[in-house]
């Protein structure tokens, strides 16, 4: 009875010693007084329990049967991001025992083009997440295998852990079917003698927009759901979890979907490690609170719609191929203290829908060698996973020229720049730099930057729209004499915001409202500290 029934429900070439269906006791004895046992989980299997080995229970393994979804997953059916791919995986699969690594691009991409791909093709998957409980998770490989051999199943396992070695030796090469992925890259070291073969993960930015339409259903029609989520480069499961939460907080406010839950909701799907190289900024000015020539503002719109519209132009147009060129989009920001360079980062990070993290640059520059480089490699690389533009303020700072070798110290300085030059190549996020002194950009920075803007020092028309745009929602008197004020104080944006702060604390002081002496006094306080001349009495402020 024994035998039948291990023909009838095991898969099939398992090999009983070496595939978990049978146990050696006694190892300390003599081979002829040794003892076969039939392990706990495979008699409970023969009598007809369809539950999971025990020693898999502990979250970080879960079956997934052929052609059901994944718990927690509602909604519209299951997608694969490239129906191609996963279908040719899948066929190979069922055909015959495979070991395969998958490398994202993006962490979260890859495991459900997979486990559907698997499951269309009739196979229940065991989706392995290792968390670290079990040490490299190389323990709990037996289980698994024999788990996947009672139920002729596949096993995913992913994202790897960071010495993931001990734990794809123990999967592979066995005659079950298994991928591996995660975002580092595959080492042959890790299972030399498996047969294991490793692929890029497929890209799944062409069907986003379909399953954020399908998700989401109706929306609001005030905006346009395309340019609202493409910003965003998120896996299928990540956008349905996305949609979920934007379709509750609707329901929380009593609305229907707008581009606020969208992105909201999006971007807490986005990796949050930046929060550790970097401040985050959430935006709270719109193009409507800029003070800009025609020329500048045009060109923030052109980078807005180059972040939004790089999956496609560079993507499906391969407009950038070759060389190992990521899909980054890189802007200067360059003018005079106080022109507008931070606050239009601000501007355009939140026309986007998204976070801005501002480089500290103490956190970045080490006085040790090598160890500057390092830092950055970090910021760059969570970059490339969060959906967020990265500032890089006084960027000259870090992005400065390379000079002659004269010392040791010119030397070290130049590898820098070099691996810097290196990094924006193959970057994959948004970045804008900001600079007081372009000159003091390298050449070869400039060469690959999408766009250079030039903020202008304001003129008396801009001061004076600056000066209301500060003033705006603040108690003021009938004249302010705003118009005498911008033409005799030569004030930058960020002097002009400052002027008008310490007045509106001298009126808050006084009980009153803002007015023309209180004005004057903010423009004259902001010269002093410019150690500038200070204008003039006008008969205006007698």
């Amino acid at each position: 009875p024994y035998e039948a029934g291990a023909r009838a429900r095991f898969h099939p070439g398992a090999p009983l010693l070496s595939g978990g269906l049978l146990v050696i006791e006694d190892e300390d004895r003599p081979l002829p007084g040794r003892a076969l046992r039939v392990p706990e989980r495979v008699v409970a299997h023969l009598l007809g329990d369809e539950g999971l080995d025990p020693e898999l229970c502990g979250g970080e393994v879960e079956l997934l049967s052929a052609g059901q979804r994944a718990a927690g997953d509602m909604g519209s059916a299951a997608r694969t991001d490239d129906a191609s791919f996963a279908g040719r995986l899948a066929a190979l699969a069922g055909e015959r025992p495979l070991a395969v690594h998958l490398r994202e691009r993006r962490p979260g991409t890859a495991a459900e083009p997979v486990t559907d791909g698997l499951r269309r093709a009739g196979l229940p998957v065991l989706r392995y997440r290792p968390d670290g409980h079990h040490g490299d998770g190389a323990g709990l490989a037996g289980a698994l295998l024999r788990e996947a051999r009672l139920r002729g199943a596949a096993v995913v396992v992913g994202p790897l852990p960071e010495r993931p070695g001990a734990l794809v030796k123990a999967l592979a090469g066995g005659d079950v079917p298994v991928v591996f992925f995660g975002s580092e890259p595959y080492d042959p070291d890790w299972a030399p003698d498996s047969g294991l073969f490793a692929l890029d993960a497929p890209d799944d930015g062409a069907a986003a927009d379909e399953v954020w339409s399908t998700e989401l259903g109706s929306v609001d029609e005030g905006f346009d759901l395309a340019a609202a989520v493409a910003p965003y480069r998120l896996g299928a499961a990540q956008i349905r979890r996305a949609a979920r939460a934007a379709t509750a907080l609707a329901a929380f406010d009593g609305t229907p979907v707008t581009a606020a839950h969208i992105q909201h909701s999006a971007r807490q799907q986005s990796a949050p490690l930046l929060d550790r190289h970097a401040r985050r900024v959430r935006p709270a000015v719109g193009f409507d609170g800029l003070v800009l020539p025609p020329e500048p503002l045009s060109l923030l719109h052109e980078l807005v719609q180059r972040a939004r519209h790089r999956e496609k132009v560079l993507g499906t147009w391969r407009l950038r191929t070759g060389g190992g060129r990521g899909r980054g989009v890189v802007a200067l920001f360059a003018g005079e203290s106080g022109t507008g360079k931070t606050l239009s980062a601000e501007v355009v990070a939140g026309a986007l829908g998204l976070d801005l993290y501002v480089v500290e640059l103490s956190s970045v520059v080490d006085k040790y060698i090598g160890e500057t480089e390092k830092n950055l490699e970090r910021i760059f690389s969570e970059a490339d996973r969060t959906d967020a533009v990265l500032l890089f303020d006084e960027a000259d700072a870090v992005f400065g020229k390379r000079s002659e070798v004269k010392s040791s110290h010119d030397r070290y300085a130049n590898l820098e720049s070099a691996y810097l030059l290196q990094r924006l190549e193959a970057f994959d996020g948004i970045a804008v730099l900001t600079t007081n002194l372009r000159a003091n950009i390298d050449e070869a920075f400039t060469r690959r930057l999408d766009l250079v803007v030039d903020f202008p020092f304001p003129d008396d028309g801009q001061r004076l729209a600056l000066w209301r745009s500060c003033l705006a929602a603040t108690p003021c008197a009938d004249d302010l004499g705003l118009d005498v004020c911008a033409k005799e104080f030569e004030l930058s944006g960020g002097a002009i915001r400052s002027a008008a702060v310490t007045a509106g604390y001298l009126a808050a002081g006084r009980g009153g409202p803002v007015t023309a002496a209180d004005v004057r006094a903010g423009a004259r306080r902001e010269y002093r500290k410019m150690g500038r001349l200070v204008p003039d009495a006008s008969p205006l402020w007698d």
